[in-house]
């Protein structure tokens, strides 16, 4: 088998359920599994997935056992030469798995570590955390502070977001985010998979480091676009808070030992960035859409979203491969575009996003066969699901 795609869930039923379905879009030519696992979630995740994914293998954990451990639990039940690690906010391409493992960097690699790809949030804006630098104790202090966003060119300021590469470049990075990241199972059992001891966090950087450390080297694939809706995962409250704190703590313990100046820093460094955290969980919120535009081919879809959303719902299509939007559509009104994958497929949506993320549109995907728009106007703030 190819590919074992991994999927940690814990309370995200919808989320789950359109990531699912584009994962099965997405392996549709490749000899792959799907193995979701449930950390007790308390919403109806696993009904669902009985229901809707019988074929697809379940391992219903009986308590949140944590990112790691849930992770190592299915990668020993896995069967595929590679795995993906996956959230459950995400969003994959028809053609993702495909691209990466037909890649050079897979085919011709004796090295490889870890891949990862273009990661963008909700509102289709690059996430730069896809592609990181090692947090070193100078590299931390950038980032803190601020001093990339001044330097952005100067080597010595730029490694925390890896900007020797932009978003659009291919190469070679250090640490890669754990909503997506693609290894062979071989490597991953090797370094023992995520470390246990550390709840969440900060097991991405670790496992990514250790990665280096075992002589391999980990890559940026740029060639794919992932939606990662980010804000879903964890609420920016106090227990983030908290434990964000401590996975950095666990982290510079680890590898980086000895050093009073460099403890003192980092404790100081990591309320600095804990705040900092905390203050970009405050967004506000977009307007309310006054007008929705559905891009789809079915026009008794957007008589049932007019009787749902009680809003006006216009109609379009694509000409020339391009999404046409209508004159009449009021610059003016908050509007919200809704996205049909049954007409556009996941790619199709994911361009549309990346294309249109600065103009004043909010942004929902209609699931292929689905009965709820999904989506999240920040990546800091929790989606949004609407059922029809």
């Amino acid at each position: 088998m190819q590919l074992s795609v991994i999927i940690l869930n814990y309370n995200v039923r919808y989320f789950l359920e359109q990531c699912v379905l584009s994962v099965e879009k997405a392996i549709q030519n490749l000899e792959a599994e799907i193995i979701v696992v449930d950390n007790h979630s308390s919403d109806d995740s696993c009904a669902m997935m009985r229901a809707r994914f019988p074929h697809i293998k379940r391992i219903e954990n009986k308590a949140n056992l944590g990112f790691p451990k849930g992770n190592n639990i299915a990668v020993k039940e896995a069967k595929g030469e590679y795995i993906c690690i996956l959230n459950p906010d995400t969003v994959v391409a028809e053609d993702t798995f495909e691209k990466i493992l037909n890649s050079q960097l897979v085919t011709r690699n004796s090295q490889l570590g870890i891949i990862g790809c273009k990661l963008i949030d909700g509102t289709g804006n690059f996430l730069p955390e896809s592609k990181r630098g090692v947090p070193t104790p100078w590299v931390a202090f950038t980032k803190i502070f601020g001093l990339y966003k001044f330097f952005p060119n100067s080597t010595l300021f730029n490694q925390y977001y890896a900007q020797h590469l932009n978003e659009n470049q291919s190469g070679e990075v250090d640490i890669l985010v754990g909503a997506f990241m693609v290894m062979k199972r071989e490597l991953y059992l090797e370094l023992g998979g995520f470390d246990e001891d550390c709840f969440m966090y900060a097991d991405d950087i670790d496992l990514s480091y250790r990665a280096l450390l075992h002589g391999k080297k980990n890559y940026y694939f740029a060639e794919t676009t992932v939606i990662h809706y980010k804000g879903e995962s964890t609420v920016k409250d106090g227990t983030y808070m908290r434990r964000f704190q401590e996975a950095m703590q666990f982290f510079y313990q680890k590898h980086y030992q000895g050093s009073f100046f460099f403890s003192m820093f980092m404790r100081i460094g990591i309320v600095f960035f804990a705040l900092v955290k905390m203050f970009q969980g405050k967004v506000s919120p977009k307007p309310v859409p006054e007008q929705y535009l559905l891009v789809s081919d079915n026009e008794a879809l957007r008589e049932k979203l007019t009787a749902v959303l009680q809003k006006s719902v216009e109609r379009t299509t694509m000409e020339n491969g391009k999404i046409v939007i209508s004159q009449t559509i009021s610059k003016i009104k908050p509007t919200e575009v809704i996205l049909d994958v049954d007409y556009l497929g996941f790619k199709k949506a994911m361009s549309f996003l990346k294309e249109n993320k600065n103009k004043s549109f909010t942004f929902k995907l209609l699931p292929p066969s689905s009965n709820f728009i999904i989506g999240s106007n920040s990546s800091n703030d929790r989606g949004e699901v609407i059922q029809i």
